[in-house]
């Protein structure tokens, strides 16, 4: 469809707001006529596809969203969560990859902002943060530079605001040099008796901007970000907001101080697309119309035109609806915090939004035009998986080299299994983060119990309303559990598999730490969806990612969509990401005394595998641990390849459900999951974590407990380094060992095995078979300098 010759604008300025020529077509059939400069670029920043969904949303309506716990989902500011004893959790996860590819510290340091907002104007305090970060390989000096300013940005703005970060995951591979990832999630405990909602309501009410100036920072940001990379994104830096944590610390404390007064109607954060799509969102929602003047808008620049205003991102700012007469009394309590507040408009019957500036009306346009009503894509899935994907699935374990017990032979070279533990513990995205978290105020507020490094999950507490939680005269202490996950390389291989892993491991990690699951944030970071194997990803991991919450119990409750994300190889071509579904669950925690880190804990602990046992045993599920998709494929044999482990969900909640009950009986001292790099490199970070060392015979005991297993096999790297299986290491105390495999044998009976236990420091990790011989053998010390010290070393041998 071409441009209509009387339009007012040419192709490329209309190309230049992300509208293509059907899309401007059906503005001027909606509108009667040809739209002003100001209303084209409201368009173009409400039907971009970081606002509207328009490729995404007839995907994301597979997932479930409504549960037990659930209290508000998809479509507000966050999601909400009921956790009991009178409580309110929200939170909720959202994207800053293009700001932060252009200007990382800006980037990352406004994404941490937006999040909190998007908390806080539910009527919650922000707890909490935790960051899911992708990048390309910590060689490449640009990567270095990506990484420290992310980290940097991240830090100040979490730092100055006093909300702790508190985890968080950092993977690197090349598919991600040009385009990183910067996914922030953020927690909040309601202290409103009301949650805050955005639907405007109440004709002749005042529509109030409060908080922050406009400027012209951010011009355009969700057109931005919905737009692929290119040479020439460096000219974009305007469209990277500019973030002030300490003004957004003042702006918490007025918002949360405004909404206890019950004088608020309604409330909406100015995020993407700022004064239009607050002012659209609040109208659409609540069936009216709103009316808003520019010139009463607080600005920090001079000679804004209607389209910069509108367009404009600057940080900090919130729109809210407030009940007629009391006005007043939020201005007061805003300007008492240093802070702007003003009316700027009226809630009007007449659903549309009208903006007037020098007394003129500088746009006028219906409601649903630009927030509910807008255009949707449903594209045809591809009917047979793409060719790089029928490739991959080809290989299997016996395209490796063969193997001894003592090691394998790569490119001429015989490394041994010691030595390949070694390595992939040095490796960035499976080493030690404390590079990245000792930069963050992660104990900020005094709330966090478990310690970035210290466990499979963050643990916050939950400071009781009022005496806590008494049961038979003894008082308890709550918690919460958090963290973000995706395996994105399994996703690649196959995006329905490997959406299924993303939720179950999620959820794997709370159990770790003794949580229950309830419910899930989601991020997707895809590439364009018009073409057809980017579209085929993103729909078969919505596919996967709707299944597992189902199954596990999860609903979503909102979330965020990154498409576009591609960057230009060396020939100009432009190449997707890895598909990368983040997903952020929460879980509960019922008493804090019950809780457990990743590290062995006592000398003397038994430690047990549950889930699929390492000689494989188990040939009545699925769910087989496999090479395919393998940190150790990927890094010693320099190979992405094969199908990604698959899914038995029964299994999972059993095996989960068994971690979380020994647990809270007080009978598990570790518990860890073994996911990249298998059984190995989990047993050598609880050593690790814990200080300690381990004994571990393999194969151990049998499926029934004490039964002698049958022989490894053929391929040691596989019992080693294999991924999946729905497995957990834990270690008990001795003398709960009996009642222990006692319950594992009624509770888990197939699904576990004895595999030794936890000796002093300095033995080290110390892998045998039955027959006595040594797979691997290596000192606490070269363990731990591998893993604590691989991000250092590469960025002080490069800069």
């Amino acid at each position: 469809m071409t441009i209509p010759s009387n339009s007012p604008f040419t192709p490329e300025q209309i190309a230049a707001e992300g509208i293509k020529p059907e899309e401007y077509a059906d503005i001027v059939n909606r509108l009667g006529r040809h739209p002003n400069k100001a209303e084209l670029g409201m368009f173009g920043v409400m039907w971009s596809e970081h606002c509207c969904y328009k490729n995404s949303r007839p995907l994301l309506k597979q997932f479930p969203t409504t549960g037990k716990y659930i209290l508000v989902g998809p479509g507000e500011n966050a999601g909400v969560v009921d956790i009991g004893n009178g409580q309110k959790l929200a939170f909720k996860i959202e994207s800053h990859n293009h700001p932060s590819a252009v200007e990382p510290f800006q980037g990352a340091a406004t994404g941490v902002g937006g999040i909190l907002r998007d908390i806080f104007t539910m009527g919650a305090r922000p707890i909490a943060c935790l960051n899911s970060l992708r990048f390309g390989s910590l060689e490449d000096r640009k990567t270095q530079r990506l990484f420290q300013g992310v980290v940097a940005g991240i830090s100040h703005y979490g730092n100055c605001v006093g909300v702790p970060t508190v985890g968080g995951e950092v993977y690197f591979d090349p598919a991600y040099s040009g385009n990183p990832l910067v996914n922030v999630m953020a927690l909040g405990l309601m202290e409103t008796p009301e949650i805050v909602k955005s639907g405007a309501s109440g004709i002749g009410n005042p529509v109030l901007y409060v908080g922050s100036t406009t400027g012209r920072d951010g011009m355009g940001g969700a057109s931005f970000a919905s737009a692929e990379l290119s040479d020439a994104s460096i000219d974009d830096r305007p469209a990277v907001q500019v973030g002030d944590p300490f003004l957004e610390k003042s702006l918490i404390e007025a918002c949360l101080e405004a909404f206890k007064t019950g004088a608020v109607v309604a409330a909406q954060d100015m995020g993407a697309a700022g004064i239009t799509c607050s002012t659209a969102e609040m109208a659409a929602k609540g069936g009216v119309g709103i009316d808003f003047d520019l010139d009463k808008v607080p600005a920090r620049e001079t000679e804004m035109v209607p389209y910069e205003y509108l367009l404009s991102e600057s940080q900090e700012r919130m729109l809210f609806v407030a009940q007629e007469g009391r006005e007043q009394e939020l201005i007061d309590i805003f300007q008492r915090w240093g802070l702007h507040a003003v009316v700027a408009g009226r809630v009007i019957d007449e659903p549309i939004v009208r903006i007037w500036f020098q007394g003129e009306i500088a746009a006028e346009i219906p409601a649903t035009a630009l927030s509910e009503n807008t255009p949707l894509y449903y594209r045809e899935v591809l009917a047979e998986p793409p060719e790089y994907a029928q490739t991959a699935w080809q290989w299997d374990s016996r395209c490796l080299p063969p193997c001894s017990s003592q090691g394998i032979e790569v490119n001429g070279t015989f490394h041994t299994w010691s030595d390949i533990l070694l390595t992939l513990l040095d490796t960035p995205t499976i080493a030690s983060k404390r590079w990245v978290y000792r930069q963050y105020d992660h104990q900020v507020q005094n709330n966090t119990v478990m310690l970035p490094g210290g466990g499979d999950a963050a643990v916050i507490r939950v400071r009781p309303l009022e005496g806590g939680i008494t049961t038979g005269g003894v008082s308890h202490t709550r918690g919460v559990a958090a963290t973000v996950d995706c395996n994105s390389r399994y996703v690649y291989l196959d995006p329905y598999e490997g959406a299924k892993a993303v939720v179950v491991e999620a959820a794997r990690n709370l159990s770790c730490v003794g949580a229950e699951p309830i419910a899930v944030t989601d991020n997707l970071n895809f590439g364009s969806p018009e073409k057809p194997i980017g579209y085929w990803q993103l729909a078969k991991a919505c596919e996967g990612l709707a299944e597992a919450c189902r199954e596990m119990e999860t609903p979503v409750t909102g979330g965020n969509v990154s498409l576009y994300n591609e960057t230009l190889d060396s020939q100009g071509n432009p190449q997707p990401i890895y598909p990368t579904p983040v997903v952020g669950m929460v879980g509960l925690i019922p008493d804090l005394e019950y809780i457990c880190g990743q590290g062995w804990q006592n000398m003397g602990d038994v430690i047990y595998l549950l889930g699929v046992s390492v000689n494989k045993l188990n040939g009545e599920t699925m769910a087989q641990p496999t090479l395919g998709g393998s940190e150790y494929l990927a890094v010693i044999h320099q190979t992405v390849a094969g199908k990604p482990p698959r899914i038995d969900f029964d299994l999972e909640r059993r095996v989960q459900s068994a971690c979380r009950t020994g647990i809270r009986q007080g009978w598990i001292t570790t518990a860890h999951d073994s996911a990249e790099g298998g059984l190995a490199v989990a047993l050598a970070e609880s050593c690790i974590t814990g200080n300690w060392g381990a004994e571990i015979n393999l194969p151990g005991l049998g499926r029934d407990g004490n039964t002698p297993a049958e022989s490894l096999g053929d391929r040691t790297d596989e019992v080693l380094f294999a991924e999946g299986g729905a497995r957990i290491i834990v270690a008990v105390k001795e003398e709960y060992q009996g009642v222990w495999e006692e319950f594992l044998s009624t509770n888990l009976a197939g699904f576990w095995q004895q595999l030794g236990r936890v000796t002093t420091g300095d033995r080290g990790l110390r892998i045998t078979t039955v027959e006595e011989q040594v797979l691997v053998e290596v000192s606490l010390e070269q363990m731990s300098d591998r893993f604590l010290n691989a991000i250092e070393r590469r960025l002080q041998i490069q800069c």
